[in-house]
């Protein structure tokens, strides 16, 4: 971090501006629709402002924007990636393959559901939310297109698959990290999870079941499902080994292999297939690999296509992808930044937040507490480790004075400070899934059912603990409280 020293405001202009700032977002965002990138760097703008008139610097808050942008290089270079792998997966026929045959298999009205379950079971072998919705999801997305069944919602549920799988693996970094920093045994906190992930993904599923099976007359129609199929077809060389790219890319996120090495290698296999299977020349491949895959490139690869008798919602489906297509997200990354780092160099959440915890004074209200500070760091950083480290290092003694179990303080990081991340659109998180699953976050959020129940559960065992025998939350027993206490220390890194 940079090391200049970080504002200390006053409490009553600190939680003002945030007061104004949350306002802001509510007002430019989701009232007036405003551009989300203009919305933050307005916001980012006002707290820069107070920054400097309580004695801080521009400079600060680029020192801490480039700190920033160093720690998520390779996210950005992730989201180039995946537009690449869309684009040569699609002129490769991997895409349409999986969106084949899932228009012969999967019935619209199970779609939601098997979204949801498809994506948790990926996750869960991987460890990777983002690799899961870039594989599955995107295929998943693709089918749902094609069907002309609600977007939003099919997104929502790849969006709930993903991360539900993703606190089930022990294979994930933020699942290590959370046991890590609060010094627990990682499976004893993927089981301490369950208390609340497996209700949330629970009434989820039956959410998308019962929305799927209650579809109206938007769904495509079983004879225009077979013409989109029916087209793919004669469009691509379907055979087993498309899913080579696929392969490469569970084999290496189950044997942790560095994601763009494994993105890199299986867009590589996907321009060979495109070359040897589909019969593309090589600038056509290129061409969809830095631009995307058009319908135009139909009169090289099937000339005998025409591109006018394609099913309309199958031109939509298939012109995507590119390392282009992904300017606007990374864009958009460097927005959140500048209002990330402007918030926190302003330092009036922290201010906010230790004011707060001197009026928590049980159990309850501290697991309360640290949900809302978790939440709100996750929002305004943007990044789960920190989260993690700062929610740790404020609430740590707070919960063994309330006589909480450590395993406490990891769920609740996970809960509220890394789950409800890809909500907030200016989150890195969420600007990835947005455009990788193709529907703005403001359009998936409601449907990302999962991301925000697995909060609700945590705040209703908070709630229900005096009555219920603290059922979902364990309390330290006097003779364990010299052997827990230690475990609090930061953990080794």
């Amino acid at each position: 971090m940079p090391a200049q020293q970080q504002l200390q405001p006053g409490f009553t202009p600190s939680l003002l501006l945030l007061v104004a700032i949350a306002a802001g977002i509510i007002f430019g965002i989701v009232i007036s629709g405003l551009p989300t990138e203009l919305v933050l760097i307005s916001c980012g703008a006002i707290a820069t402002l107070f920054t400097v008139l309580h004695g801080g610097s521009w400079q600060l808050v680029m020192d801490i924007m480039g700190h920033k942008i160093k720690t998520a290089l390779t996210a950005i270079l992730v989201l180039y990636s995946i537009g690449m792998i869309i684009g040569t997966w699609m002129i490769s026929g991997t895409i349409p393959y999986f969106i084949y045959h899932g228009l012969e298999l999967v019935d619209p009205r199970y779609l939601y559901v098997m979204a949801f379950f498809g994506t948790a079971i990926v996750s869960t072998f991987t460890g990777t939310s983002w690799g899961s919705a870039g594989t599955l999801g995107v295929a998943i997305m693709g089918i749902a297109t094609a069907m002309d069944v609600n977007l939003a919602i099919a997104a929502g549920a790849v969006l709930s698959g993903a991360y539900f799988g993703d606190k089930l693996s022990p294979l994930s970094d933020t699942t290590i990290m959370a046991s890590m920093v609060v010094g627990v045994d990682l499976y004893r906190h993927i089981r301490y999870l369950m208390y609340t992930s497996l209700p949330a993904a629970t009434l989820a599923a039956v959410v998308y079941l019962m929305l799927g099976l209650n579809m109206g007359d938007g769904a495509a129609t079983s004879a225009a499902i077979s013409q989109g199929a029916d087209q793919i077809r004669s469009i691509f060389d379907l055979n087993l080994l498309l899913m080579l790219p696929v392969v490469i890319v569970l084999t290496g996120s189950i044997l942790k292999k560095p994601t763009l090495v494994v993105l890199f290698l299986a867009t590589l296999c996907a321009i060979v297939l495109a070359m040897i299977v589909q019969h593309a020349p090589l600038s056509a491949v290129a061409t969809a690999a830095v631009s995307g895959f058009n319908v135009d490139l139909l009169s090289v690869i099937r000339p005998d296509v025409e591109v006018d008798s394609l099913y309309p919602a199958l031109l939509t489906l298939l012109n995507r992808g590119g390392l282009y297509s992904m300017h606007g997200a990374v864009l958009f990354v460097f927005c959140a930044f500048f209002f990330a780092s402007a918030l926190e160099a302003s330092g009036i959440l922290h201010v906010v937040l230790n004011r707060t915890l001197a009026y928590v004074r049980s159990a309850t209200g501290t697991i309360l507490a640290s949900l809302a500070a978790g939440m709100a760091i996750i929002l305004a950083t943007g990044n789960s480790y920190v989260t993690f480290f700062l929610t740790r290092e404020l609430f740590a003694e707070q919960y063994r004075k309330r006589g909480l179990h450590p395993l406490n303080l990891s769920r609740s990081l996970e809960d509220g400070g890394m789950i409800p991340e890809p909500l907030a659109p200016w989150t890195v998180s969420a600007v990835y899934m947005a455009a990788t699953l193709g529907v703005a976050t403001i359009e998936y959020a409601p449907w990302a059912l999962f991301n925000y129940l697995g909060l609700v559960f945590s705040i209703l065992l908070a709630l229900a603990g005096p009555w219920f025998g603290w059922f979902g939350v364990r309390r330290i027993p006097v003779e364990e409280e010299s052997t827990v206490a230690p475990a609090m220390e930061p953990a080794t890194r």
